[in-house]
């Protein structure tokens, strides 16, 4: 009872914690003359990843290098299967030209760059040191194309105090990581009770668990219009899951590639590659890329579980 409970009450957190992160980034993107997707892939991204960081952190000082890997493996797979596939099916997303020339290709650099570094094994110090490193990179790039280039932004809407933007965002992200973490308690509680292994949680439970920010906020974009800090907030979570958390987490301790199947790396890796071609296409990501991408999503994850039977 108390496990459903903890599921229940992280749940609920999520939602508002979403619904305040949203409304603080949008009326930040206005003010700073700073477009919405560039929020999107920053400020909502990283606001919304926090969970995984805590998570992924936590487990790598527990000794637990399963869990903090797979987290962001399944974190990952999650964002694009999962979470950018019930976005596009309850509203199409819009995506601009500079995600598909430039934000993308990234996430792909991102992913491909992790598959290279764990073919020794484990993500080490140094590993980390490049990852993080790229990270900033990406960060300063972004922020200085956005100034050179300050284009789609609602010139006309009333901005909200700016007191008040920064309030929602901080509240928004300090209820996306106690939701977050009050979410995978309960779920990780409830797996171990029916035995299931640990890179099998990292991969599942414990990545749709710290990923269901992300889905609560990209989902409360697409129905408020704001494609472009949903699928900013996909991409965007995705590098900084690879760069970020597990660049911090290697950073603190190395991060072990043990007992990790190779489709994992490979189902990532497709996941990634699929976006390209999907938000090339008419630059929109529409009901039927969202079918294809949930059907991918439903097939790994019934791998995965046929892998535990």
């Amino acid at each position: 009872m108390f496990i459903a409970l903890t599921i229940i009450g992280g749940f609920i957190i999520l939602t508002f914690g979403a619904e305040a992160l949203v409304r603080g980034a949008s009326a930040v993107a206005l003010r700073l003359g700073i477009a919405p997707l560039i929020i999107g892939l920053t400020i909502v991204a990283f606001g919304t990843s926090a969970p995984e960081l805590a998570v992924s952190v936590k487990s790598a000082l527990a000794g637990n290098p399963g869990i903090a890997l797979g987290n962001v493996v399944g974190s990952n797979i999650v964002n694009i299967g999962l979470i950018l596939a019930i976005t596009a099916l309850i509203r199409p997303i819009t995506v601009q030209s500079q995600m598909v020339k430039r934000d993308i290709p990234i996430m792909i650099c991102a992913s491909v760059l992790m598959w290279f570094l764990l073919l020794d094994g484990e993500v080490s110090f140094i590993d980390g040191a490049i990852l993080f490193s790229a990270l900033v990179s990406y960060l300063v790039f972004s922020y200085v194309s956005a100034k050179n280039n300050p284009e789609d932004l609602d010139l006309d809407a009333s901005p909200q105090h700016p007191g008040l933007s920064i309030a929602l965002i901080i509240m928004g992200i300090a209820m996306l990581v106690g939701g977050g973490i009050l979410f995978v308690n309960g779920a990780v509680d409830l797996a171990k009770q029916f035995g299931i292994s640990e890179v099998i949680i990292g991969l599942t439970i414990v990545a749709i668990g710290t990923s269901m920010p992300e889905l609560v906020t990209s989902v409360m974009a697409a129905l408020k219009g704001q494609s472009d800090i949903a699928i900013g907030n996909v991409v965007g979570s995705n590098i900084f899951n690879v760069l970020g958390i597990l660049g911090a987490t290697a950073l603190i301790h190395p991060v072990s590639a043990a007992g990790f199947n190779r489709i994992d790396f490979i189902a990532m890796l497709i996941f990634a590659f699929m976006v390209l071609p999907f938000a090339w296409s008419g630059l929109r990501i529409g009901r039927r890329e969202g079918v294809v991408l949930l059907a991918g999503y439903l097939g790994y994850t019934s791998y995965l579980v046929m892998q535990v039977g």
